[in-house]
């Protein structure tokens, strides 16, 4: 290891970032090496616009793979270097305002419902009746479940933050029927190909297989919509607001969101609220 990266390592440790913002931010000063074929702490404010014009021009990064590139260049120039570059300070990634897409009740349950294997079914289910992002389901723990309370303790979230959301009782069962085939005394969803041995694994299921078991039941599904794994908290948000749950607060700390606003887009793409507004329009212009 270099010192110039170990001195990264401690700053990133000293700020406190999640082990995943870590490892993308070491990353992307890794990519910038490589690129330049210099050790970083050679490059210019001008190699870096340069660079930042070619993700923007050339390699057409979206506006989060942007960010991220910016986010871990500002980190290691600003913070590991002393550097205020002013690049880095005038790039600016689009604002995007897509509508995220959501399944239906029914969409969901057929697609959780051709998921072939235990485990993968389970963590799924999971990651939707509580509204989790995927990491946060990967890495549940056996000591995260608050049976006699049905709330799930999710730590380490977003912002590396803790929060409880309600566990639905069936899906406390389903939970229950997976780790009694397996055991591990700390992960709720072991990995491990053998499956003999995920009693004993230290590692959750890799993100990678759950995935591909997703992506997979999407397309054996015919459902003709973009999901991903992330679509499932979508939905869960949706269907909670088309359920009747109006208090927006209260959904806001569900899925853990630090800004309202984050939490106030669902109440635009409910297929009640688009009920309820078409009805009210047709009763305002009912005499025109």
């Amino acid at each position: 290891m270099t010192e110039l990266r170990k001195r990264m390592i401690e700053c990133l440790h000293l700020r406190g970032l999640s082990p995943r913002t870590q490892i993308e931010y070491l990353r992307v000063v890794g990519r910038l090496a490589k690129h330049f074929k210099k050790s970083p702490d050679l490059i210019t404010n001008g190699d870096l616009q340069r660079y930042f014009l070619r993700l923007i021009n050339v390699k057409k990064y979206s506006p989060s793979a942007l960010t991220v590139e910016l986010s871990g260049a500002k980190f290691f120039y600003e913070k590991v270097l002393n550097k205020h570059w002013p690049v880095l300070r005038f790039v600016r990634p689009p604002r995007q305002k897509r509508l995220p897409s959501v399944l239906s009740p029914e969409e969901v349950r057929k697609v959780l419902g051709l998921i072939k294997s235990p485990r993968y079914k389970a963590c799924l289910t999971t990651i939707y009746s509580c509204g989790l992002r995927l990491q946060e389901g990967i890495n549940l723990q056996v000591r995260d479940i608050d049976s006699a309370r049905g709330m799930l303790h999710v730590r380490h979230g977003k912002g590396n933050k803790d929060r409880f959301v309600p566990l639905p009782g069936r899906t406390l069962e389903l939970l229950r029927q997976y780790w009694s085939t397996h055991r591990n005394p700390t992960w709720l969803f072991p990995g491990g190909a053998d499956r003999s041995r995920l009693r004993h694994s230290t590692v959750p299921i890799a993100e990678s297989g759950l995935k591909g078991a997703f992506s997979q039941a999407v397309a054996e599904s015919g459902i003709n919509k973009h999901a991903s794994i992330h679509t499932l908290r979508h939905s869960f948000a949706t269907h909670l607001l088309e359920a009747g749950i109006n208090n927006i607060r209260l959904l806001q700390a569900y899925l853990g969101h630090s800004s309202l606003a984050s939490t106030a887009i669902y109440t635009h793409i409910t297929a009640l609220a688009e009920q309820q507004g078409a009805e009210t329009i047709n009763r305002i212009m009912s005499d025109l």
